[in-house]
C-alpha cells in the first residue's frame, strides 16, 4: 500500500530470514573481520581475472546463503542481483550456476537495497514466497572499469573511496514460509537527485543529497521522526559524504549524527588502512548489512533500522562527456517484531 508521496507500507511484513557475506583480504584487515561468513585469501580467488574472481565470489556467497537457510536453489522463486560492471556480468555469470529465475539490477552502490525493495513488493503481491537479493563489487575490476588499471598507480584524491571487494546476499521470505521476527515494514524508492557534482572521485558529495531527500520523504510519509529508529544506516557515503549529510539535516534543525552509521566508514580502519574517505561499491552495504547489522538485529541490540543504500549513477563515458553525477538512495525499514 502506498503511503504519502514516495513510500510503500509492506502489509505482509516479509522476513529477512538469513544472510550471507564474503569479503576480500583488505576487508579482513578491517574492524568487522569477525562478522563475515567467508573470505578470499587473494583478489584472484584462484581465477585468471578480477572479473571472474568477483563472479565466483558472488556465486559462493549465494551458495553459502542457501546452506545457512537450509534450502536449495529450487526453493527460490527469483534472484535479484547486480554489480558495477558493464552489463552486470559478475551477476550474470554467477547466476548461471543456479537453476533459478534471475533479474539483473543496476543501481550502482544502491543495488542491494534495490533488490530488497523489489523483493518486498513482489512478496506483497503474492507472486513469490522466497527471494534472494544479492550484490557484489571488486576493487580491481572496478578500478579497471571506472578509473585506471592498477598498474597505472595513479594517486587518489583525498575525497576518493576504495571499492570494497565483497558480496552480500539475503533470503527474503513470506512470514508463513519462514520467520525469525526480522521484518521489512516500509520501503521508499529514491528519486534521482543531481546537484551538478562532476568529480568522479567525490561520490559522497553526489550521493549525500539523495540520502537527505529519501530519508526526509520517508519520515514525512510515515509520520515518523529520526528518533523512531535505533540507527539510520547508509551505504556508502564515506567520511566526506557523511559530513555533508549531517550538515544537510542540521540545516533543517535535525541532529542525525548520533543515529547515523555508514557502511563505507565501518568496514575499514581509516587510521590504519589507506582508503581515503572509506569504502564504496555494491558489495559494501551488502556485506556489512549481511554480517554486522544482521547480527545486531538477531541479538536485538538494534530493533528498528532504516537501511539507505546510495548510488552514484555515472559511467566513464558520461563523465568524459562532461555529465554530472546523478545520485540515488533507496530506503528499507527493517524492524524486529517485539
Amino acid at each position: 500500500m502506498k503511503i504519502g508521496k514516495q513510500t510503500f507500507k509492506i502489509e505482509c511484513k516479509p522476513c529477512i530470514y538469513s544472510t550471507s557475506s564474503i569479503v576480500g583480504p583488505k576487508e579482513m584487515q578491517g574492524p568487522l573481520a569477525n562478522y563475515f561468513d567467508l573470505h578470499i585469501k587473494d583478489v584472484f580467488f584462484d581465477e585468471k581475472t578480477f572479473e571472474k574472481s568477483e563472479s565466483k565470489m558472488l556465486e559462493s556467497c549465494i551458495n553459502n546463503l542457501l546452506v545457512k537457510s537450509g534450502i536449495t536453489e529450487h526453493d527460490v522463486d527469483v534472484i535479484f542481483s547486480g554489480d558495477l560492471l558493464n552489463q552486470c556480468i559478475s551477476s550474470g555469470f554467477a547466476i548461471r550456476a543456479f537453476d533459478t529465475p534471475f533479474l539483473g539490477l543496476y543501481g550502482a552502490c544502491s543495488t542491494f537495497c534495490e533488490g530488497l525493495l523489489l523483493s518486498s513488493l513482489l512478496l506483497e503481491s503474492n507472486c513469490a514466497n522466497q527471494i534472494v537479493a544479492a550484490a557484489s563489487s571488486h576493487f580491481c575490476s572496478a578500478e579497471r572499469q571506472f578509473r585506471m588499471p592498477l598498474e597505472h598507480g595513479n594517486q587518489k584524491s583525498p575525497t576518493a573511496q576504495a571499492t570494497v571487494t565483497a558480496s552480500g546476499a539475503a533470503l527474503v521470505t513470506r512470514r508463513e514460509i519462514a520467520d525469525n521476527g526480522i521484518h521489512i515494514t516500509h520501503v521508499t524508492p529514491g528519486k534521482i537527485i543531481d546537484l551538478g557534482v562532476t568529480d568522479m572521485s567525490n561520490m559522497g558529495a553526489a550521493m549525500a543529497p539523495a540520502v537527505f531527500s529519501t530519508v526526509s520523504n520517508h519520515l514525512n510519509d510515515t509520520g515518523r521522526d529520526i528518533n523512531y529508529y535505533d540507527a539510520i544506516i547508509t551505504g556508502d557515503l564515506g567520511l566526506h559524504g557523511t559530513d555533508m549529510l549531517i550538515q544537510l539535516f542540521k540545516n533543517e534543525g535535525i541532529d542525525i549524527s548520533k543515529k547515523h552509521k555508514d557502511c563505507g566508514i565501518l568496514i575499514y580502519d581509516e587510521k590504519k588502512q589507506d582508503v581515503n574517505c572509506g569504502g564504496s561499491g555494491c558489495g559494501c552495504v551488502a556485506s556489512v548489512f549481511s554480517s554486522y547489522f544482521f547480527n545486531e538485529l538477531k541479538a536485538k541490540n538494534l530493533n528498528k533500522i532504516l537501511l539507505v543504500a546510495t548510488g552514484a549513477l555515472m559511467s566513464p563515458l558520461s563523465s568524459s562527456q562532461g555529465e554530472s553525477i546523478p545520485g540515488i538512495a533507496h530506503a528499507i525499514a527493517i524492524e524486529n517484531e517485539v
